[in-house]
């Protein structure tokens, strides 16, 4: 009997480990896979001028997001437009602009279009 009570507490332990790898499995999961998590936004001086070389290039607009060491250049500026589309506009480290993407459409628009 004693026997009994001890694989059925076994089994109940090994179920639990076995729920609690599942739970946290799915959240690192969950949690790997959000970009924004894992970016870093432009601060200091450096935010000054990639917001300036980002408004200038798409002729105004409202910053609504940055990230340095973006994987396609060294920073990444978004700008919302006043007619409600974005621009992500990418930036190399002396703040020159290196491509940019309208409205997540698949032309990108390289140099200073």
């Amino acid at each position: 009997m004693a026997r009994s009570l001890r694989n059925r507490k076994t089994a109940i332990v090994a179920a639990g480990v076995v729920a609690a790898a599942a739970i946290g499995g799915g959240a690192a999961i969950a949690a790997g896979g959000d970009d924004d998590a894992t970016e870093t936004p432009i601060t200091g001086s450096a935010l000054a001028k990639a917001k300036a070389a980002a408004l200038a290039h798409t002729g105004g607009g409202l910053v609504t997001g940055t990230e340095a060491g973006d994987e396609e250049s060294a920073y990444e500026v978004e700008v919302t437009l006043p007619d409600g589309g974005q621009v992500d506009v990418q930036l190399d480290k002396s703040f020159s602009v290196v491509g940019s993407k309208n409205d997540g459409r698949d032309q990108d628009e390289q140099g200073d279009n």
